[in-house]
């Protein structure tokens, strides 16, 4: 018997290649906002620019860093009520629009997110706050944002390297789906369809990066993959990452790219109905030899020691992470498995082999 619970949650999806300033004066208006605050990180400030270029704008704010430190929200909730905003606009990446979300969450003002990466959070009601070297992840409604404006245009900016790393996360996104918390068949298909596409456009952007269709396929991918994991919540993936990322401050969408498929590989033959999904939506007759596969083409990020993680942090990491990774995770994580994981995440070696 097929029985399931499924929660979508509702948001305006606007999508177009070079259509982004339209999209978003048409939606400021709609909303009916006075008081616009545009957040985008200083590097992003002149996509943000011309993207607002048909808005009237009450507050540009630069002031973004990863993994949103509690400091920098408490200072960038202060200047959206010091300025009477009531629309809040972000440009950028994952912590562009986690600095939003931390401002909408004790605010309540809406969101309107323009992804420039594949980072996903603007599909997601979830929120994340870094605090004494320790980041704590969240869900709240109030921080969905309510409409996205996506422009693969936008997403040029993105060396291919960083769009690799930014495209494997999505990736992360999707397998976390098939046996997240709250997986269901729903979530699944979401998933594997964003496998497909990432599996398609990702080459595509490494081949060409300046090209428009691998980078929409990439786009697509993404929203779907974060639509997905919204639903299905955090797996045993985002656990660890999140751990590494606020503990060690290691760069996001790197940590995400080098870890999943150490993931994956510890998973997946425990969840062989899932491991076969990916499989199919990699178009490979294994899960993990399918993401080794694209992971080659790609020359994508490979070993934590590249970003500051030692083995002498494994001991470390493992006390934090075994307590919060979900159990609805399919293979029981135990000190061992899960330090035998990060060292071979630390060190590089090819996963499934």
């Amino acid at each position: 018997m097929l029985i399931f619970n499924h929660e979508t949650l509702g948001q305006r999806v606007l999508f177009g290649s070079g259509k982004a300033a339209e999209n978003l004066a048409a939606e400021v208006a709609r909303l009916g906002a006075k008081r616009v605050m545009v957040i985008a990180s200083e590097f992003e400030a002149p996509i943000a620019r011309k993207v607002a270029a048909g808005i009237d704008v009450a507050l540009d704010y630069d002031d973004v860093a990863p993994h949103v430190p509690i400091e920098k929200a408490e200072k960038a909730r202060a200047a959206a009520q010091e300025h009477g905003i009531d629309l809040l606009v972000c440009v950028g990446g994952g912590s562009t629009t986690g600095l939003a979300k931390a401002i909408a969450m004790t605010t309540g003002l809406p969101i309107v997110a323009v992804p420039t990466t594949y980072a996903g959070s603007e599909a997601t009601n979830v929120w994340g706050l870094t605090e004494a070297a320790r980041k704590t992840t969240g869900t709240d409604n109030k921080v969905l944002p309510a409409t996205v404006v996506y422009d693969a245009e936008l997403t040029l900016s993105l060396p291919a390297e960083l769009s690799v790393a930014s495209g494997l996360n999505a990736l992360a996104h999707c397998v976390d789906s098939m046996w997240g918390p709250r997986a269901d068949p729903i979530n699944q298909a979401l998933a594997a369809e964003g496998i497909r596409a990432l599996n398609a456009g990702l080459p595509a952007v490494k081949l060409d990066p300046q090209g428009l269709p691998g980078r929409e396929q990439a786009l697509y991918g993404a929203y779907l993959a974060a639509v997905s994991f919204a639903s299905a919540g955090s797996g045993m993936h985002h656990k660890i990452c999140h751990v590494l990322g606020g503990s060690w401050n290691m760069p996001h969408a790197q940590t995400h790219a080098t870890v999943l498929p150490y993931v994956l590989a510890f998973n997946a033959p425990e969840a062989p109905d899932a491991a076969a999904r990916i499989a199919t939506a990699f178009g490979s007759d294994d899960a993990v030899q399918g993401l080794n596969n694209l992971r080659t083409v790609l020359d994508a990020p490979r070993a934590l020691k590249d970003y500051g993680f030692t083995e002498d942090n494994i001991p470390e990491a493992v006390e934090l992470i075994l307590p919060v990774i979900p159990d609805s995770n399919p293979r029981k994580p135990t000190a061992e498995n899960l330090a035998d994981l990060l060292r071979a995440a630390t060190a590089g070696a090819t996963p499934g082999l």
